[in-house]
């Protein structure tokens, strides 16, 4: 497959970029390129490879941790560098009278 400079330019719309007509030219080779490389991907022969999920070979689960909330514990590192601290909460001056 190969795009000329009209499809280059509708790609582009579509994407809504602004392109000159200037980089019209080489964007078509850019993108003739891209698709070329799909091609040459395309034509390896995978049969008999099993597909991967998330590069996890084997297909081995991660450990799920308990579902619960929690402020973090660490309000003195997060407030440390806060203007105007007022306990466990960044203080705001009122701004609605």
């Amino acid at each position: 497959m190969s795009l000329d400079a009209e499809t280059v330019r509708r790609v582009a719309r579509l994407a809504r970029l602004r392109v000159v007509d200037a980089d019209i030219p080489r964007l078509t080779d850019e993108m003739n390129g891209i698709l070329g490389w799909v091609e040459q991907l395309q034509a390896v022969d995978t049969e008999g490879v099993e597909p991967l999920a998330g590069g996890n070979p084997g297909g081995a689960s991660l450990p799920w941790r308990e579902d619960r909330v929690t402020d973090g514990g660490m309000a003195d590192a997060v407030l440390a560098n806060a203007p105007d601290r007022q306990g466990d909460w960044y203080g705001v001056p009122k701004v609605v009278e």
